[in-house]
């Protein structure tokens, strides 16, 4: 009985080896080819060469199909990030930011943990399209992005939820956190000017925070937070 389990055990590994191509490399092929003919329940008298090559190429076509399977899975994560990824900033489109908004809110709600949501809004900015030309705009916005998002924690988000308008996800943050972060982040991007053919672009925005409530949803929340950014503005003003 011992020897029967040893034996069995043997070939399971066996198997195991060439199921797995980078791992059967010690194990010579037709070795494997020969314990998979065992394992399937092929007497040893009829192990003839057609069958070993039958095997053989069935060994080939599992392979095969893994490999196409690992690649199809690639690209569909491949196209999945593209489909969350604005078209031109290194963040979430506005689609992808309202899903992860959504499912902070349930967490938040789940376990009683603050988070609030910063909204910013460049003014004026077709006066920057109209004086730099698009390309100049588009640096302008590169460059807000890339301030927003070396200023903000791996469990933050960000995005980008219209032409020029951004928010900023805080987990773990009420109002009062929120609002000292926005001011931190306004300062950041005030210290960091665009340069643009040799010029310094400046620009001016608005911000606002709010903090989400039970029973909120990504809308209300961006609601809210966009009224409170319409506050700042009217009073910078």
């Amino acid at each position: 009985m011992k020897i029967e389990r040893t034996e069995t055990a043997r070939g399971t590994r066996i198997v195991g080896a060439a199921a797995y191509p980078r791992q059967a490399d010690a194990v010579p092929h037709t070795e494997a080819v020969g314990a998979t003919a065992g394992v399937l329940g092929i007497p040893e008298s009829e192990f003839t060469p057609r069958v070993r090559d039958a095997i053989s190429t069935l060994m080939g076509e599992v392979d095969n199909l893994r490999r196409e399977l690992q690649a199809t899975r690639e690209r569909l994560d491949e196209a999945e990030k593209n489909a969350d990824q604005d078209q031109l900033l290194p963040m979430l489109n506005r689609r992808a930011f309202v899903r992860v908004l959504t499912r902070q809110i349930s967490l938040s709600a789940r376990h009683g943990t603050p988070s609030s949501l910063i909204y910013f809004d460049l003014n004026q900015f077709k006066s920057v399209n109209d004086s730099h030309g698009h390309p100049g705009g588009d640096a302008v916005l590169k460059q807000f992005a890339q301030v927003l998002a070396a200023n903000v924690r791996d469990s933050d988000c960000i995005g980008r939820l219209g032409g020029d308008e951004f928010g900023v996800l805080l987990s773990h943050a009420d109002q009062a956190q929120a609002h000292k972060k926005a001011d931190l982040l306004a300062q950041k991007v005030h210290q960091s000017p665009t340069v643009w053919n040799g010029q310094s672009i400046p620009i001016s925005f608005a911000y606002g925070a709010f903090e989400m409530k039970a029973g909120d949803d990504a809308d209300t929340a961006i609601a809210r937070a966009d009224e409170a950014m319409y506050a700042h503005k009217r009073g910078t003003r």
